[in-house]
């Protein structure tokens, strides 16, 4: 029989076959075997991984919330072992919720009286002159030009006395040469870099608003002109924050520029976010920043970048922390769900306490309670270390050896224990992402890094975005107008 031609395995045909030949196929058939059980043994666990990474929202890992998908259980959940006297949660102001009321804009424009012309009872038109009820309510109106069309004529005149040519100042409002005037260019400026506003979409909102045409080049042109002149004041927060700041939130996402992918870096706390383009996410660009040495606490995540790093302290965030246990607690594993479940409880402990110390300010009750804490986190991890497995292992291990970074806030309160200063900050940048694709050079990208730093450190220091674009530009124009700082 030709070895080459496949065979018929059949009762007749093995008991035909030699015994040396019978004995080929089953060594042959147990390798392919032993293959076939490797071959299956990877493809389970990349169906797992797969499954794990399907599951993860932003509660287990750092994808942000606007991803998360909300998941309609197949089964109707059990609420017959539910507490049917708990009170449930309405939606809306909650019990001691302190409310807004209205009273009014602190200003009045135009004061407009409504008095009845004719009676509805017997059609006369002549009424009382003194009322004898007034009621009143401020109403914000859109005016019927919002735009106006200004044409300056610049005049040049002899001077009475001394025959002198004398020539007008341009307004203060208007760049020469420029269509636009100051106070509309920065709110270009700001419907641009806050309100994403496209190009295209600022056309059709200044027809809508003033039946002006104007090009997209004139617009490009006019972000630009408003980087141009804020770009010093962002020069001065970079030199200032390295000397001056205790505590400085840092984070980065990517951002794409023609088609690469770059990093934006933002530095932040309560009274400033500075946005640094990047196309590196390496420690390079933190130095460039914040020095070679900073002379202060540096919050950030896990990432590598920031471990080793010269500073006078560091805090990592929990909220990172935590969901890599909760990313653990769906991983197979010896051990994993119970580890998971018992230090996300003592995250979670963490959390709640220093919430009670920002609302009563207790230090001597914080600082007992942080005292216990530390404790308990120790005994935890000596209680599962030895017998977690590979991810379990690493993320205790980390815990044991970084516990000055991780619970630097026990002992520093001031301090927060979380990263939401640099990580709320850039939601903004992350959808003006979306809505953009991106930049079509690094030098665009600077300019939106810049341009976004006065935004959000406006906001930080609650002023108007618009007026300080405003004030910028006026500065370029008339040399007796000072740039507007960003510096606290």
């Amino acid at each position: 029989m030709d070895k080459n031609e496949p065979l018929k395995l059949s009762r007749e045909n093995l008991f035909q076959l030699p015994q040396e030949q019978l004995v080929d196929m089953v060594i042959e058939q147990g390798e392919s075997i032993q293959e076939l059980k490797k071959v299956i043994t990877e493809l389970e666990a990349e169906v797992k991984r797969l499954k794990v990474s399907q599951s993860l929202d932003s509660k287990t890992s750092s994808k942000p919330p606007s991803g998360d998908i909300l998941k309609k259980p197949e089964k109707k959940e059990d609420n017959t072992n539910s507490d049917p006297e708990a009170p449930k949660r309405k939606p809306g102001g909650q019990p001691g919720h302190v409310g807004k009321t209205r009273k009014g804009f602190g200003r009045v424009d135009r004061l407009e009286i409504l008095r009845p012309e004719v009676c509805s009872c017997c059609g006369n038109a002549c009424f009382v002159t003194e009322p004898i009820k007034i009621e009143t309510q401020q109403v914000a109106q859109l005016v019927e030009r919002p735009i106006e069309i200004v044409e300056y004529h610049r005049h040049t005149c002899l001077c009475g006395n001394c025959g002198t040519e004398q020539t007008a100042d341009w307004s203060i409002n208007m760049v020469p040469g420029q269509d636009l005037g100051i106070n509309l260019q920065a709110l270009l400026g700001w419907m641009n870099n806050y309100g994403h506003l496209s190009y295209e979409k600022q056309q059709e909102l200044l027809w809508e608003l003033g039946k002006i045409e104007i090009g997209v080049g004139t617009l490009v042109t006019t972000n630009e002109r408003i980087d141009a002149a804020i770009s010093k004041s962002v020069s001065d927060l970079k030199d200032w924050i390295q000397d001056n700041q205790p505590n400085i939130h840092s984070d980065e996402t990517p951002w794409i520029v023609k088609g690469v992918k770059e990093w934006l870096w933002i530095f932040a706390n309560t009274d400033f976010a500075l946005f640094h383009a990047a196309d590196t996410r390496s420690r390079a660009e933190l130095e460039m920043i914040l020095g070679p040495n900073y002379n202060g606490v540096l919050s950030s995540d896990d990432y590598s970048v920031y471990n080793g790093y010269d500073v006078k302290a560091q805090q990592k965030c929990l909220a990172h922390l935590r969901r890599h246990f909760k990313k653990l607690m769906k991983l197979p594993g010896l051990n994993n769900l119970k580890i998971g479940e018992a230090f996300v409880k003592l995250i979670d402990e963490a959390f709640r306490h220093y919430a009670e110390f920002q609302q009563e300010q207790d230090i001597l009750d914080f600082f007992s309670w942080a005292s216990e804490f530390k404790v308990k986190v120790e005994s935890s991890i000596n209680e599962w270390i030895d017998t977690a497995g590979g991810e379990a292992g690493k993320l205790l291990r980390c815990l044991r050896d970084k516990a000055h970074q991780w619970w630097y806030f026990l002992e520093h309160p001031e301090i927060p224990p979380d990263n939401n200063q640099a990580e709320r900050t850039l939601r903004l940048a992350v959808t003006k992402r979306k809505v953009s694709g991106g930049s079509r050079s690094m030098e665009r990208f600077q300019h939106t890094a810049n341009l976004l730093t006065i935004v959000q450190t406006c906001r930080r220091q609650g002023r108007s975005v618009i007026e300080f674009f405003e004030q910028a530009l006026q500065a370029i124009v008339n040399p007796k107008i000072q740039a507007p700082s960003l510096i606290p």
